[in-house]
């Protein structure tokens, strides 16, 4: 159903790129298809559209599907676009071997989506960032730079290795 195929496909990258790659260095494998795009891209058909060190956009069209009953996109394909482009900010910081996750999320939303708003840009970029803390900001528009949906994050930053042994 997605119009997006990424590159190298849709999967979960293994540690060893974890353990070898910066966040910039996994992004740029991603973006020419060396690694697997993350399966909620192809979920929510997200591409990323830029990054840089501090900076991480996706850009994806609301459709139908994503409807909640009163005829709107549900508030989830927001937050979910959110949580994407500023967790990627953090993670366009990370050294090889760090991992992070999120401890908070906060959306504000401004406007409903429909089908008719057509392609959507998610963008976020760094607040601040500390050795286990970091936040971030993001803003959600349309092709006109319209203002959707803004939102903030904090995610905690660690050791990739000790993330490995609590999954186990």
């Amino acid at each position: 159903m997605s119009r997006y195929t990424s590159p190298g496909g849709y999967g979960v990258i293994g540690p060893e790129h974890v353990a070898e790659l910066s966040g910039l260095e996994i992004f740029a494998r991603m973006h020419d298809g060396r690694l697997p795009a993350p399966p909620i891209a192809k979920l929510l058909d997200m591409t990323m559209s830029d990054y840089e060190h501090g900076r991480v956009a996706f850009v994806s069209t609301p459709h139908g599907e994503l409807y909640n009953p009163l005829g709107t996109v549900h508030g989830g394909y927001t937050a979910a676009l959110l949580d994407s482009c500023m967790g990627c900010a953090v993670h366009s910081t990370l050294k090889a071997g760090q991992a992070y996750t999120t401890v908070e999320l906060t959306v504000n939303y401004v406007r409903a989506l429909t089908e008719a708003t057509g392609e959507v840009r998610a963008e976020g970029k760094i607040i601040s960032l500390g050795r286990q803390i970091a936040t971030a900001e993001g803003r959600l528009t349309d092709a006109s730079g319209k203002l959707l949906a803004h939102g903030t994050t904090t995610c905690i930053i660690f050791s990739a290795r000790s993330a490995q042994g609590a999954s186990q």
